[in-house]
């Protein structure tokens, strides 16, 4: 009997620590993702910023908008000796 207890003493200890290693890894990657979606929203201020300084919102269609982006970071790309096209 002692020494079933013992086993389920132990048993019980590996399953806290198995469970605090999930918690522990769960919120790495909590943090992980927060650290993502403030990437992504930075990055779509960005493309926001730039598609409005690039023409009036409304001036012309986004999609116009977008290919003269495009273009200018083609161009950015090519300056450094970056070739976009073969990325």
């Amino acid at each position: 009997m002692a020494n079933e207890a013992g086993t389920h003493d132990g048993r019980l200890r590996d399953l806290e620590a198995e469970a605090f290693r999930t918690g522990r890894t769960l919120a790495e990657h909590s943090e992980e993702l927060a650290t993502i979606r403030e990437q992504q929203r930075t990055a779509f201020g960005n493309i926001d910023s730039l598609a409005d300084a690039i023409g009036a919102p409304g001036d012309r269609p986004i999609a116009q908008r977008l290919d003269t982006i495009e273009r200018v970071l083609f161009a950015l790309a090519r300056s450094q000796g970056i070739d976009p096209d073969a990325l």
